[in-house]
């Protein structure tokens, strides 16, 4: 790791969400797909577990073990200039010392950081331990002297039959990320909920991420919305599926 190199991408990650708002991250899986957002001129990306998972055929939900990712994710902050951040998922059992010590030796300056505990059963971290782990998160970061953005979220709405039923234990729950050092929140699954949007997004003072769809969604509606961070989640990789379809469809063998 070059410890100076990787202080600076940090410190422009954190300038970067000041500065734009919202900060779009196109959430990317590969060194392809990383030169290619960043050559089209966006000055930081994220790496999903999702689409991630998806190029190496492996499972989402930490079908990958921690070194694992680490060994896919080196080569695509390598190939980009820009500052990268990592989805996590739940850490993969990891500890949160580890968890830093692992993204930041490969030069990557950001983490998304949830509440379902896949390797255990799929069950939901409550409110106190989630907001522990994100501090454990942000002393080790600290602690390093690299101030890694720390995307704190939460998939309460996601597992809710209403997800508006959940909103005040929500607000609670991201409030607590605030408090523990989360840079950012990210409540999932609201994406198209203008009325719970702005609900989080009034609730708490850190920029709060959305999912975004790169086609079906504007731009202007996340910003009016107070959104301050954009990610994709799969949906980047999803729009691309559908594009790669519709230009191969003609050459298919016919049936028939």
């Amino acid at each position: 790791m070059d410890f100076h190199r990787t202080v600076e991408r940090a410190q422009r990650l954190a300038q970067l969400h000041a500065d734009h708002k919202p900060l779009v991250l196109p959430t990317v899986w590969d060194s392809w797909s990383a030169r290619v957002a960043a050559d089209a001129g966006f000055p930081a990306l994220t790496i999903g577990s999702h689409p991630l998972a998806d190029s190496r055929g492996a499972e989402d939900h930490e079908g990958q073990t921690f070194e694992e990712v680490l060994a896919a994710v080196r080569p695509i902050v390598a190939a980009v200039d820009v500052p990268v951040s990592v989805d996590l998922e739940a850490g993969y059992g990891q500890e949160p010392a580890d968890l830093i010590a692992g993204l930041t030796e490969i030069g990557a300056v950001g983490l998304n950081l949830e509440d379902t505990v896949h390797s255990d059963g799929g069950r939901v971290r409550t409110t106190q331990e989630h907001a522990t782990f994100i501090a454990g998160l942000r002393a080790a970061a600290d602690k390093a002297g690299i101030p890694v953005w720390v995307n704190g979220r939460t998939d309460l709405f996601m597992h809710a039959d209403d997800a508006s039923a959940v909103l005040d234990e929500a607000i609670e729950r991201l409030k607590a990320l605030e408090q523990a050092g989360a840079d950012s929140v990210y409540p999932v699954g609201i994406q198209d909920n203008d009325a719970l949007l702005t609900a989080v997004t009034s609730a708490v003072t850190v920029p709060v991420n959305s999912t975004a769809h790169p086609v079906k969604h504007d731009l202007e509606r996340f910003r009016r919305l107070g959104v301050g961070r954009i990610t994709y989640g799969p949906l980047l990789q999803f729009a691309l599926t559908d594009a790669m379809k519709s230009a191969l469809a003609p050459w298919a063998p016919q049936q028939g």
